[in-house]
């Protein structure tokens, strides 16, 4: 998944009034304002309400519902011919405007949206640094290399601890 692909996809859920945070890889890269290395995929945070019209809306740009291995009830992922991927992460607002932390994933909390980057120099929305190292726990998960040279890098950079 190239930075072109990652602003195309951004602009044209955008463009159906589809607001999308970017999450993973790709966030830490908005947050680092430039691109560390390879992506296979592309994680996006979007309202769980918003989820049928994204889908009916990517799959018009040839991607397609993909089932996963793991039993991730709050996945949506969506493949296209090239092998390209995009994982949704569903989420809701409760009645104060505030996201609802639920019961099956303690995924987002408050202020997990709250991140800004640059892609190729576009601002773009992202989950928060605080978001980011609550996901790399290496004591909830098996972290890959990449996710350990993510967590070093934004460690250097906004002096956090994961």
């Amino acid at each position: 998944m190239s930075a072109e692909d990652v602003l195309e996809i951004y602009a044209l859920l955008e463009g159906q009034n589809i607001k999308i945070w970017l999450d993973g890889g790709w966030a830490v890269d908005a947050l680092l304002g430039e691109q560390t290395r390879e992506h296979d995929d592309l994680d996006i945070a979007a309202e769980k309400k918003d989820l049928p019209t994204l889908k009916n809306f990517l799959e018009s740009y040839g991607y397609r519902d993909t089932p996963k291995d793991e039993d991730k009830m709050w996945d949506l992922v969506l493949t296209n011919e090239e092998g390209k991927e995009i994982e949704v992460h569903a989420f809701s607002y409760g009645a104060e405007g505030k996201v609802v932390e639920e019961e099956y994933w303690n995924g987002y909390a408050a202020d997990s949206l709250t991140g800004s980057g640059t892609i190729a120099g576009r601002e773009v929305r992202c989950v928060s640094v605080s978001q980011l190292v609550k996901t790399h726990d290496k004591n909830k998960r098996e972290l890959k290399e990449a996710d350990y040279q993510d967590m070093e890098r934004l460690s250097k950079k906004f002096g956090v601890t994961f």
